[in-house]
C-alpha cells in the first residue's frame, strides 16, 4: 500500500556560507539565506501531506531558529555530501516515521506555497518507485522522493538528467512557486514576482 504523507528532508547549509551568487542584493547574505530557508520550512510544515519536517544543518544557533517554526532539528551527518547526508536522513525517516516516505526538499524556496508542494507529493505519493520535481529551467531538482530501499538522490550539477537516468519519474504540471529556486538575482526577482514568504518578503522590504 503506498503511503499517505510524507517527512520533507530539508538539508540547510550554515546561512553565512549560503547564497553566495546573491552578493549583489543589499541585504547580508546570512540572513537573506535565513529567510529563504525558514519559509520554506514554513510553507512545507503547512502542506496537508507532510508530517514532519527533519532540518539538518552544522549551524546551531540557526537550528534553534528552524526548531522554532516547527522542525525537528539533526546535526548534517556527512559533511561536504549532500547526498549522502539526504541518505541518513532518510533512515532517520524510516526509525522515526516508518510509516511515511522521504523528500529531499531544497531549502532556496522562498516563494514555496503549501499547495505546490502538496500536489507534488500526491502525485509522488502514488508512485511505487522515486519521482522527482524538477527547477524551472528543467536542469536541477528541487524535490525527490522515494521508499527507503530505493532512495537514491543525486543532487548536484544536471540533476534532473542524473535522477531521471537513475531511473525516478519526473513528476509533471506547473508548480510554479515549487520549481522557483533562488540562486541568482534573477532567479530572486522572478520569485518577488510569484510571491515571496512572510520572512523573506520582509527583509527586502
Amino acid at each position: 500500500m503506498s503511503p499517505s504523507s510524507a517527512v520533507v528532508i530539508l538539508p540547510v547549509k550554515p546561512p553565512a556560507v549560503g547564497k553566495s551568487r546573491l552578493v549583489s542584493i543589499p541585504v547580508a547574505r546570512r540572513e537573506l539565506a535565513a529567510a529563504f530557508a525558514l519559509d520554506t520550512a514554513a510553507a512545507a510544515l503547512a502542506a496537508p501531506r507532510v508530517t514532519a519536517v527533519l532540518a539538518l544543518t552544522d549551524d546551531h544557533l540557526f537550528a534553534d531558529e528552524l526548531a522554532g517554526v516547527g522542525c525537528i532539528v539533526l546535526p548534517d551527518p556527512v559533511d561536504g555530501d549532500l547526498n549522502g547526508s539526504l541518505r541518513q536522513g532518510a533512515a532517520e525517516v524510516r526509525r522515526r516515521w516508518p510509516d511515511a516516505r522521504p523528500a529531499a526538499l531544497c531549502a532556496d524556496l522562498p516563494a514555496l506555497l503549501p499547495e505546490d508542494l502538496d500536489a507534488a507529493l500526491a502525485v509522488m505519493l502514488g508512485r511505487p518507485g522515486p519521482s522527482f520535481v524538477a527547477d524551472t529551467e528543467g536542469t536541477g531538482t528541487v524535490l525527490y522522493s522515494a521508499s527507503l530501499e530505493d532512495f537514491d538522490p543525486r543532487f548536484g550539477t544536471g540533476s534532473a538528467d542524473a535522477h531521471a537516468l537513475g531511473g525516478a519519474d519526473a513528476v509533471p504540471g506547473d508548480l510554479p512557486t515549487l520549481r522557483r529556486d533562488v540562486d541568482d538575482g534573477p532567479a530572486l526577482a522572478a520569485a518577488t514576482r510569484l510571491g515571496l514568504g512572510a520572512r523573506t518578503r520582509a527583509l527586502l522590504h
